[in-house]
């Protein structure tokens, strides 16, 4: 039986069992255990019996990276059974977001002082005290170890876990996931992510409805030369947690990867929904901003460019976002998409600043930085060098933050669009040798990072503009290598395919445009009437 079929066939038995509990979706945002609608984890602990379903729902909301419910149930356990040792431990865990980005000062406070009351506690068993020793390996000197060193000490914690008890489901989960964060950023074979890959398909084998089965397993194969292996169980995951936010919203990773973009959109419209009614602290969960800027993308990349507009104020019309990383990408991101997506060069020069006012942006500047990517690559391209050299400059200074802050990853992607933009600002002022060259450093740059979870793709991938840069010199051979270098990372996308079928047509190889041409107007469809599109279609409906 398929993992899909065997989904289907609990799904069913799940929902008879289920019918009259209390309804999945206000379980999650009470923080409450009513139900198998999570998934099924079994992680035994020597706390109270009453306390064993709370506790794996708790477990369960982590493997779903919903931290915030989870933290809700294990604070609410250790409210009620104030000797459990693990619910101090889950609280832990609820502040490292492993794949995602480093805690703040005050989590790991937070999370190294939860370690410390689990200690406190002395965990009954041997098992259970490895666990917090896993965790406290992350925690410990927090003040004066960096996170990629203390990331690394959490991975050798839960491999040892892994190694002493290999029938722990989430001893095996934990350290996927541990292998999966410890993955070098530049390491295009994918080594850690084809290790944890093997190990999660292993427990998905095992334990076909845990969640980390799943849900990592996404995270492993979310590159471009393992996502076809993922497909499966991208499209099996909502039936183990139908009311899952995170869930309904991670088999797009996978679908991004293939340009599925109808399958982005609509897994992520439903995700978007169920998240808006879980809020967390009174604030839109940071998994509905996320949810729809992969909704704005999607639609982007079909040249809907009417429903992307539609999720965008969507997305804006929300006053107050929870404070993260991930809602503070997506509001910048989403921004600066939807007029560099249709080239809407002034439109992008005048994007406003701080849409949300009351967000603290200052705790991200390296995502501000987004916005002045937009404004000073639309100055730049509608040449106003002056205003592009002035986001330029406040680049420098997001950059140099970036640095300050170890957010090394992200330092290399605003590196790379600073570079960018100064790129379409020689150009403007007829340096075309020099345009050429940053432009070139700033795709390389761009390239040599994978792309983040947090992200459907690049702003404006930065190989696509270099392609735009060398069609604009009568390059178009070299047009044509960088854009299929851009499609090799990012299925699909509108603008690439369209630029490489320009390039292939103004170098006079018909076949080779038409190729292009005619795969983007399937992907868009009849309804759609960019100017762009209705040139191509023209074009493909000559003789």
């Amino acid at each position: 039986m398929s993992v899909v079929a065997r989904f289907i066939l609990f799904v069913l038995v799940w929902a008879v069992a289920v019918s009259s509990a209390v309804p999945a979706g206000q379980a999650l945002a009470a923080g409450k255990a009513p139900s198998r609608s999570v998934g099924v984890v079994d992680f035994e602990i020597s706390c109270g019996s009453d306390s064993q379903g709370t506790f794996e729902h708790g477990v369960a909301l982590l493997h779903h990276m919903m931290y915030g419910q989870s933290r809700g149930v294990f604070t609410g356990l250790a409210e009620s059974d104030p000797g459990c040792a693990m619910a101090q431990w889950g609280i832990a865990m609820t502040y490292l977001h492993p794949l995602w980005a480093p805690p703040s000062e005050e989590d790991l406070k937070k999370g190294s002082e939860a370690v410390s009351r689990a200690e406190a506690l002395e965990p009954a068993t041997e098992r259970e005290r490895s666990y917090v020793g896993a965790i406290k390996a992350f925690f410990a000197d927090w003040e004066t170890v960096k996170h990629p060193q203390r990331i690394a000490r959490w991975e050798k914690g839960q491999e040892k876990l892994y190694r002493a008890y290999p029938d722990d489901p989430d001893a095996t989960a934990f350290y996927a996931l541990a292998h999966l964060a410890t993955a070098p950023k530049a390491d295009k074979t994918f080594a850690h992510q084809k290790e944890a890959g093997r190990i999660l398909e292993e427990l998905n084998a095992k334990a076909p409805q845990h969640p980390a089965g799943f849900h990592y397993l996404i995270h492993a194969y979310d590159n471009p030369l393992l996502a076809p292996k993922a497909v499966e169980v991208a499209r099996g995951y909502s039936g183990i947690a139908p009311d899952v936010p995170h869930a309904l919203h991670m088999p797009t990773h996978i679908f991004v990867r293939l340009g599925l973009w109808a399958d982005v959109a609509d897994w992520n419209r439903r995700s978007a929904d169920a998240a808006k009614k879980q809020p967390v602290s009174g604030a839109t969960s940071l998994h509905y901003a996320h949810a729809m800027d992969y909704l704005v993308y999607a639609n982007l990349q079909v040249g809907q460019d009417g429903k992307a507009k539609e999720a965008l104020d969507e997305l804006n019309a929300v006053r107050r976002y929870q404070d993260s990383f991930a809602s503070a990408y997506a509001m910048a991101a989403a921004q600066a998409r939807y007029p560099l997506e249709r080239s809407m060069w002034g439109e992008a020069a005048g994007l406003a600043v701080r849409t949300h006012p009351d967000f603290p942006w200052d705790n991200y500047p390296w995502f501000e930085s987004i916005t002045y990517f937009a404004r000073g690559l639309g100055a730049a391209r509608g040449g106003d060098v002056k205003a592009a050299r002035e986001s330029i400059e406040r680049m420098d200074g997001f950059y140099r933050r970036a640095k300050q802050a170890g957010q090394d990853y992200w330092a290399v992607l605003v590196d790379s669009q600073r570079q960018t933009v100064a790129a379409w600002a020689a150009l403007a002022e007829g340096s075309k040798d020099q345009a050429l060259d940053l432009m070139r450093r700033a795709a390389d740059l761009e390239d040599s990072v994978d792309k983040h979870p947090v992200t459907p793709g690049a702003v404006l991938p930065a190989r696509e503009l270099y392609g735009d840069m060398l069609i604009s010199r009568g390059m178009y051979e070299e047009a044509i290598k960088a854009y299929r270098a851009s499609l090799a990372v990012s299925t699909n996308r509108l603008r690439s395919l369209h630029g490489a079928g320009r390039a292939a047509e103004l170098a006079g190889s018909g076949k080779t445009a038409r190729s292009y041409y005619e795969k983007l107007v399937d992907l868009a469809g009849d309804a759609v009437r960019r100017p762009e599109i209705q040139q191509v279609r023209a074009y493909l409906g000559r003789k």
